[in-house]
């Protein structure tokens, strides 16, 4: 009996090399296309999360250096420098004189609720609204007073030194501290008995702009 013709299978898609995963299943080109592909979105992941902590410790060490230049200056000059922890600084408060206002952790305070508009930058020959004065800080202002005891040859000697650099400066007397000269930033707070140029300086040029709202200096001129 003859053989009957038998038809040749189709021929076979040639394929490259497949390797199983640990489920059993194949993979191929695409999938190791797909997974070249996550390694690459992880790794920039990570190359940005670490550039994200880099810029938070810059700056976190920036603050730290500054108050560590401040505090320097502040020894050498006889005063006393502190930096406090920071205070709520909300709701504000309605009326300059508020009842039962909170308990600061500084005299003068440095942080915490205050009134809702802020002291107009600029030097005065009468006490201002501390409430209010607080929101200057808020706003990266400075303050400097003085009690009713300090000699007037050392009030003119702040006057001259904010007339120098007023941008962001609140000057006024506060009979309160008595013979303390008190410069303050938001935070931070310097006494002494005696007016320091160089310490005043150092204080002013490393803690002013340097608080909660971010305002331009340009809108931190005397009279705004």
């Amino acid at each position: 009996m003859a053989k009957k013709s038998r038809t040749p299978p189709p021929p076979k898609r040639t394929q490259g090399p497949r390797r199983r995963t640990d489920s059993g299943r194949p993979v191929g080109p695409n999938d190791r296309r797909n997974r070249l592909i996550l390694y690459g979105l992880a790794a920039s992941g990570v190359v940005a999360l670490v550039a994200v902590f880099a810029v938070f410790a810059v700056a976190g060490g920036g603050g730290g250096n500054r108050a560590e230049s401040v505090a320097s200056a502040m020894k050498a000059a006889g005063c006393t420098f502190k930096t406090y922890p920071e205070q709520a600084r909300s709701p504000h408060y309605t009326t300059e004189n508020p009842k039962n206002p909170m308990k600061y952790n500084s005299f003068p305070p440095t942080s915490g609720r205050h009134y809702f508009t802020p002291v107009i930058f600029g030097i005065y020959p009468t006490p201002v609204d501390e409430y209010a004065a607080l929101h200057n800080l808020e706003h990266g202002g400075v303050i400097i007073q003085w009690g009713d005891k300090v000699p007037a040859s050392e009030v003119q000697k702040i006057r001259d030194f904010y007339q120098e650099d007023a941008n962001a400066m609140l000057v006024a007397p506060y009979p309160k501290l008595g013979s303390t000269i008190a410069i303050r930033a938001w935070t931070h707070l310097a006494k002494c008995k005696r007016f320091d140029q160089d310490a005043f300086a150092t204080f002013r040029d490393k803690l002013r702009y340097q608080a909660p709202e971010k305002f331009p200096p340009d809108q931190l001129e005397p009279g705004e």
